[in-house]
């Protein structure tokens, strides 16, 4: 029996048309013409502190009714009005952000940036453009794959270059599996390198123990959706009183900065017509996690009374002991 010549074999498995050389999948270059191609771009900016760059997928994740809508809405207005929140950083310009509200109806959303009595609506800037889904559209293409395209289109005319999703269980009703999570996590980072996009996606987190520290383990479908954000933190609850902290947990444009010993520490408040998580410093989660003693309790209370006989306003003891205002003042009125 004659040997089969090698390369005859491999001709024969191989079409005889040539590959076209246009719009290849693959592109390939040294990596040092990818340096210095990419030292042409610009440096990305801060969007939100060291918590969001420009041009990442983000995810911003919370159990619910812990206040990540109310924190997303303050980052799609403060970007759009080109004014920082508290001292999270804003280095970025000015700029139109689209915000899909998957959550709240448009009756909700009015109560939450108007006054009490609904006489005094919050101004908004007219480069924040929030989207409904509509429910009357009528189409032959599968609920997800139309809700893609209609997302493509609204950045096509906005050319808009900041995206936020509220919130991806929406987009994809299961995200606890790879194989659920995988097409959603592809199609966001399309979309964000297609149009150099700054995507941040809110999620959920299963039922936890809000006694344990934030892990990205606790985001919905972790184990997928990781490996494809650029950065990723939480809204925590306290244990023992309503105070929420925020929990940097994954980053790849800057250092750690808010890490389980240095969280930023936050309350939901609503002064007039604009519901907002308002930041009061910062904390280590150990201790918001920690259940107080007796001992620990009694001695706060003494020290707020300390601080009232000093007329130190409740807002400033708040500040100084690390807890929420209105606990300021229940603890001084207890007996």
């Amino acid at each position: 029996m004659e040997a089969t010549n090698i390369h005859e074999t491999i001709e024969g498995a191989v079409p005889s048309t040539p590959l076209p050389e246009y719009n290849d999948l693959l592109i390939m270059k040294s990596a040092n013409e990818w340096i210095q191609e990419a030292k042409k771009k610009p440096t990305p900016k801060m969007l939100c502190g060291e918590l969001w760059f420009e041009g990442e997928l983000c995810i911003l994740f919370a159990s619910t009714n812990i206040g990540k809508s109310i924190l997303a809405v303050q980052i799609a207005d403060s970007i759009s009005r080109g004014e920082p929140i508290g001292s999270f950083k804003l280095q970025a310009s000015k700029q139109k952000v689209l915000y899909l509200d998957c959550e709240l109806t448009d009756k909700q959303f009015q109560r939450r940036y108007t006054n009490d009595d609904e006489t005094d609506d919050y101004p908004f800037d007219d480069n924040f453009k929030r989207i409904e889904i509509n429910p009357n559209t009528i189409t032959d293409m599968d609920f997800e794959t139309a809700v893609y395209q209609a997302i493509e289109r609204k950045i096509i005319e906005t050319n808009a270059k900041v995206l936020i999703i509220d919130n991806l269980t929406f987009l994809k009703s299961g995200t606890e599996t790879a194989k659920d999570a995988l097409p959603l996590m592809k199609t966001l980072k399309m979309l964000k390198t297609k149009y150099a996009l700054s995507i941040m996606a809110l999620a959920h987190t299963p039922k936890r123990d809000a006694t344990n520290p934030l892990t990205i383990n606790d985001l919905q479908g972790s184990s997928m959706i990781a490996n494809f954000i650029d950065s990723c933190f939480a809204i925590g609850k306290s244990a023992t009183d309503d105070l929420r902290y925020i929990k940097q947990l994954k980053q790849r444009s800057c250092e750690h900065v808010y890490h389980a010993d240095n969280v930023v520490i936050a309350e939901i408040s609503k002064p007039s017509n604009f519901l907002q998580l308002e930041f009061i410093g910062h904390g280590e989660e150990s201790k918001l996690l920690k259940l107080p003693s007796e001992k620990d309790k009694d001695e706060l209370i003494t020290n707020i009374k300390k601080l009232r006989s000093e007329n130190v306003t409740y807002r400033n003891i708040a500040e100084q002991l690390g807890i929420t205002k209105s606990k300021a003042e229940r603890l001084d009125k207890k007996e």
